[in-house]
């Protein structure tokens, strides 16, 4: 974990799997850095976190679910959605073969 650097530096290469980077751990919160190639979450997985997440779609597009929604919500750059803890979601989808960036700011549910 670097203290300093930049989110658009050293990305990955297009892969099969998203890449997560920690930027910032310290007791009830966690930063990291989330690079999607195309990938989405399996098909009837839900993640459902015991603490509460804010995420901003920095560059690219996703398709993001929450399971109390009919249906998926898309992000832009710039789109931010705050998830509360046990808020089951999905990544419905994310652009094959295009870099999206994602920054997640995950911290102790009050």
């Amino acid at each position: 974990m670097n203290p300093d650097g930049n989110l658009f530096a050293n990305l990955p290469a297009l892969s099969d799997n998203e890449v997560f980077t920690e930027l910032l751990a310290q007791p009830g919160l966690r930063i990291e850095r989330i690079v999607s190639t195309g990938q989405s979450s399996p098909p009837d997985f839900w993640y459902d976190q015991a603490e509460s997440e804010w995420v901003v779609l920095l560059q690219g597009e996703a398709q993001l679910r929450f399971a109390d929604e009919e249906g998926p919500r898309r992000l832009l750059p710039g789109d931010f959605v705050a998830i509360a803890a046990h808020r089951r979601h999905r990544v419905e989808s994310t652009l094959l073969g295009q870099t999206t960036i994602w920054l997640a700011i995950h911290y102790a549910a009050p």
